[in-house]
């Protein structure tokens, strides 16, 4: 068994999916309509991550609370620029201990980001 996606309820889809497309580099794989929601599939190249997206017009959305999901970082330092170029308020480079740098953001739902540098 393995972890297959993780579902968001959204508030605005094409906002959401620009800061995906954008910030975590993932790409819509696919996108379609169920009664009245809107639904988008985003996913790396290698299609192991996966991120659903819905919106549901008349339906609470994610509150963003309690939720971190986070991103491996090839060029972690470029990639914080990145998000404070997006006009997005990225926290500080974190840096505990040697093997631990990261940052966090949250997207347009109130869930919090992670971008952590890979090793």
């Amino acid at each position: 068994m393995h972890f297959n996606h993780l579902a968001i309820r959204v508030k605005d889809i094409e906002e959401s999916i620009g800061f995906y497309e954008k910030i975590t580099e993932l790409k819509i794989a696919e996108r379609f309509s169920y009664e009245t929601a809107e639904i988008a599939y985003l996913e790396n190249e290698e299609g192991g991550t996966k991120i659903e997206l819905i919106h549901f017009p008349d339906q609470p959305t994610f509150e963003g609370s309690g939720l971190t999901v986070c991103f491996l970082s090839e060029d972690l330092k470029a990639h914080h620029e990145l998000v404070k170029e997006s006009g997005l308020n990225p926290s500080d480079i974190r840096n505990p201990d040697p093997s631990n740098l990261y940052f966090f953001v949250y997207d347009p739902n109130g869930v919090s980001i992670q971008f952590k540098q890979k090793y």
